[in-house]
C-alpha cells in the first residue's frame, strides 16, 4: 500500500497528458494506393464500342444527308431535310435508310479505337499534367484524326456508295472487288486529304468544346462541385458531347460536301472528277447549285453528330470507367 501511494505521489494524474495524434489517424488500418489508369487496349476497346453505337444508332439520319450532298449530272433543285428522306422511303422502303450498314460496322469499331486511344495518350503527353489546356486538346485531335481516318476512309467510301446505289452494288463485298477492278485501289483514298482537312478542324473543336463544356458542367452542378471524375454523371458526357458535335459538324459541312462527291463520283449519275482536287470539286459545286450547295446537308449533319457525339462520348466515358473500377480492383486483389 505505501508502495502504490508513492508512486501515486511521484506520478500525479494532471501529469499524464494524452500524446496528440494527427488528424483521421488509424495506425491499424493501411489503405495501398489503387492504379485506375487505363491501359492502352482498354482505351481501344472503349473507342472501338463507342464509335460503334454511335454510328449504328444515327445510320439512318446519315443515310439521308448523303442523298441531300450527292451532286447529279443534271442540274439540281433544292431538297429539304423531309423531301429526302420521303424519297427514300418512297423509292426503295424503310430498308435503304440502313443500306450500307455493315460497311459502317466494319470500319467504325476499328476506326474509333485507333482515334480515342491516340486522343488520350496525345493529350496525356501535351497537357504537361495541366487537365484543362486547350491546346492540348485540339492537337491531341488532330493527330487522332489523322491516324483513325487513314483506317475508315476506305469502309466510309463503300459506305456512302452503297446508300445511293440504288442497287448498283450487291453488297459490301461485291463494291470493293468491283471498286479495285474498275477503278484501283487509289480509288478508296480519293477523298482522304479532305476527309483529313475536314476532320482536322472537325476534331479540334470538337474535344476542345467537349472538355470546356464538361468543365463547366462539373463547377455548375451541385453534385460534381468537388471535381471528382468519378462523380460525373452521364448527363454530363452527354451534354458536352452534343454540343460539341453539333458545333463541329456546322463548321465543316462544306468539306464534307466535298467528301461525299468525291466518294461517291460516278454512281448513279454522280459527277465524276478528273482529279481529287478540292478546288475543282467545289468550283463545280457552285457551278451547278451556287454557294448553297455547300451547305446541302447541314441540317441533317448537325442531327447527326450532336446525338451521335452525346451516344459516343457517354458510352466511351461509361466504358473508360468500368475499366477504371476494374483495373482498382484487381489491384486491391
Amino acid at each position: 500500500m505505501a508502495t502504490e501511494a508513492t508512486t501515486a505521489s511521484k506520478f500525479p494524474e494532471s501529469d499524464l497528458r494524452p500524446i496528440p495524434q494527427p488528424p483521421d489517424f488509424h495506425p491499424a488500418i493501411v489503405v495501398p494506393a489503387q492504379n485506375t489508369a487505363l491501359r492502352f487496349w482498354q482505351l481501344m476497346v472503349a473507342g472501338s464500342i463507342a464509335g460503334s453505337v454511335e454510328h449504328m444508332a444515327m445510320f439512318p439520319v446519315d443515310t439521308v444527308k448523303t442523298h441531300m450532298q450527292a451532286l447529279r449530272s443534271c442540274p439540281i433543285k433544292p431538297v429539304g431535310l423531309r423531301q429526302a428522306f420521303r424519297s427514300i422511303i418512297k423509292t426503295d422502303g424503310p430498308s435503304a435508310l440502313y443500306r450500307g450498314i455493315w460497311a459502317m460496322g466494319l470500319g467504325a469499331g476499328p476506326a474509333h479505337a485507333v482515334y480515342f486511344s491516340f486522343y488520350e495518350v496525345s493529350k496525356k503527353f501535351l497537357s504537361g499534367g495541366n487537365p484543362n489546356n486547350s491546346a492540348a486538346h485540339a492537337i491531341s485531335g488532330v493527330f487522332a484524326t489523322i491516324s483513325s481516318d487513314a483506317v475508315f476512309t476506305p469502309m466510309d467510301m463503300v459506305k456512302q456508295r452503297l446508300q445511293i446505289g440504288n442497287g448498283t452494288y450487291k453488297g459490301v463485298w461485291d463494291c470493293i472487288g468491283r471498286v479495285m477492278r474498275e477503278e484501283g485501289f487509289g480509288a478508296f483514298y480519293a477523298s482522304y486529304r479532305t476527309t483529313v482537312l475536314m476532320n482536322a478542324p472537325f476534331t479540334a473543336v470538337h474535344f476542345t468544346t467537349y472538355e470546356a463544356v464538361k468543365k463547366g458542367l462539373r463547377e455548375m452542378l451541385p453534385e460534381h462541385a468537388g471535381g471528382e471524375e468519378d462523380e460525373e454523371g452521364w448527363l454530363v458526357y452527354a451534354t458536352a458531347g452534343a454540343a460539341a458535335g453539333g458545333l463541329a459538324a456546322v463548321v465543316t459541312t462544306p468539306l464534307d460536301v466535298v467528301k461525299t462527291q468525291l466518294q461517291c463520283q460516278g454512281v448513279c449519275g454522280c459527277d465524276r472528277f478528273k482529279t481529287s482536287s478540292i478546288s475543282d470539286v467545289f468550283r463545280t459545286i457552285v457551278k451547278k447549285d451556287g454557294y448553297r450547295g455547300l451547305a446541302r446537308g447541314w441540317l441533317p449533319r448537325m442531327l447527326f453528330h450532336a446525338p451521335a457525339a452525346a451516344i459516343c462520348w457517354s458510352t466511351y466515358e461509361t466504358v473508360k470507367s468500368f475499366f477504371g473500377d476494374l483495373n482498382g480492383e484487381s489491384n486491391v486483389a
